[in-house]
């Protein structure tokens, strides 16, 4: 099978109603990473320093040595950043990406996000990249980090965030872990569910636009201002959206070496007072964010199309396009993934193959359709889909003269141009269908075939919609 993991339509035009508790138009969720004393650092048996968002510009590791300047600036976000923002946000609901070894360092901050109420996440066991390790080495890591983490907090994190992570990070967090939420993505602005492992895994997304590591790369803010401005604008279309029915997540990112310096934590400051000035604004944790959704909207048992095999994906949609399985055999030959588990991403990949498909296979599908009110309706003789589109607009229903006229069209429509006249009737009435015809018989055969397999591509359409829903 000819496979393609990414799923590039996620909820689409068909968002989701978050139902925020208390109608909130928005849930504004703040992080705060504790990192320090986690990071590269040759006495943690790494084999050189850090060189990863810091002050430094154009840092690099300095292999089997400590970097004086690179721990004072982590260690600042220890001593005095992380007590800054602990000040700010102390009464606001806040989730910690608590890198287990920092945090295993840091007894008094431990406690202060405890007495705050503020959720603390997993940030995994170390500060460090993950992507080349063997998919035995990080479930090991991951292990040991939540067991460290509920030696050194109490209770096992709910939510886990890597980060550095691996192509294999989801799946093995997901299998290891019971997470209510796995925070690797930056993939929407809503929770959305994943099979990761071998079973549903809610996802809340991050992100590296609305975080202040910005202040640590080139391409990012170079004073507060930028940061706040960005984080107000962010907020403001958001809330818009809420307001008009679609609400959102604004996720931010804050890290204690970067925000806690003073001239961006008074950046920080006013933006807060931006939001506290809007009525229907829910701060919350992501273990709320999470537990909230998977109430709202649970994961669904549903079998793919993508996941489907050769014989079930031509069962249920061989029929799709009439009498014409051949088309949704292509179709399952295609590079199929999640992102064609819709109505429109199976017409799109049935609909290629019709479109790819010889002049004379295509009429096949064109003389594969009913007359309409024609003989075979009356007969009965009609698959289930031809007999319920044709009913929906009366066409099982004629008066006399009604199917005399039908009948005369028929004849000499086929008689002109081989093959059936074919029109979406769940997109008209009786009265369209019949002017339709009477306009379309006098076309040339080249512009009424083109017609014709746009019809029956539409026809398509609209019974996947009805079948997967739209």
């Amino acid at each position: 099978m000819n496979r393609y993991p990414r799923d590039l339509t996620g909820y689409g035009a068909n968002i989701p109603a978050a139902n925020w508790p208390g109608g909130a138009r928005i849930a504004v969720q703040i992080v705060l990473n504790y990192e320090e004393g986690g990071e590269n650092n040759v006495l943690h048996g790494d084999p050189a320093s850090e060189a990863f968002l810091s002050e430094i510009t154009g840092a690099q590791p300095w292999p089997g040595q400590r970097h004086w300047n690179m721990e004072s600036i982590y260690e600042y976000g220890a001593r005095a950043g992380f007590w800054r923002v602990h000040r700010l946000l102390k009464d606001t609901p806040l989730t910690v990406y608590g890198v287990a070894t920092a945090l295993a360092r840091a007894p008094e901050q431990v406690a202060a996000m405890k007495a705050a109420g503020w959720e603390i996440a997993s940030h995994g066991l170390k500060w460090i990249e993950h992507k080349d390790m063997s998919p035995e080495e990080e479930r090991a890591q991951i292990r040991e980090s939540i067991r460290l983490h509920a030696e050194v907090t109490g209770t096992p994190p709910r939510g886990w965030y890597t980060g550095r992570c691996s192509m294999n990070t989801v799946d093995l967090a997901a299998e290891e872990g019971d997470f209510a939420y796995i925070a690797d993505s930056y993939a929407d602005d809503l929770p959305y569910w994943v099979r990761a492992g071998s079973k549903d895994q809610l996802i809340v997304p991050y992100t590296m636009d609305c975080n202040d590591m910005r202040f640590a790369i080139q391409a990012g803010y170079t004073n507060g201002d930028q940061f706040e401005s960005y984080l107000k604008d962010s907020f403001d279309m958001l809330y818009a959206e809420g307001q008009a029915g679609a609400p959102k997540m604004l996720s931010i990112g804050l890290h204690c070496r970067l925000i806690g310096r003073p001239g961006r934590a008074a950046a920080l400051k006013r933006v807060l007072d931006h939001f506290n000035k809007h009525e229907g604004v829910w701060f919350a944790t992501r273990e709320q964010i999470a537990d909230h959704w998977a109430k709202e909207h649970p994961p669904m048992q549903t079998t793919r199309p993508s996941e489907m095999d050769q014989q079930t994906f031509v069962s249920e949609f061989g029929g799709i396009f009439e009498h014409s399985p051949w088309i949704a055999e292509g179709a399952f030959e295609l590079e199929l993934g999640p992102t064609h588990d819709t109505a429109a991403g199976v017409h799109n990949a049935l609909a290629r193959v019709f479109r790819s498909a010889s002049e004379e296979q295509r009429l096949g599908v064109l003389v594969a359709h009913p007359d309409l009110a024609g003989k075979l309706a009356e007969a009965k003789r009609l698959t289930a889909e031809s007999t319920a589109e044709q009913a929906s607009v009366g066409l099982d229903a004629l008066t006399d003269e009604e199917r005399a006229m039908f009948t005369e069209l028929n004849s000499a429509y086929v008689a002109k141009f081989g093959f059936p006249f074919i029109i979406a009737v769940r997109d008209n009435t009786k009265a369209t269908i019949t002017e339709a015809f009477k306009r379309r018989i006098n076309n040339d055969r080249a512009t009424e075939f083109a017609e014709a397999c746009r019809q029956v591509e539409r026809i398509a359409e609209l019974r996947l919609q009805e079948k997967l829903g739209a």
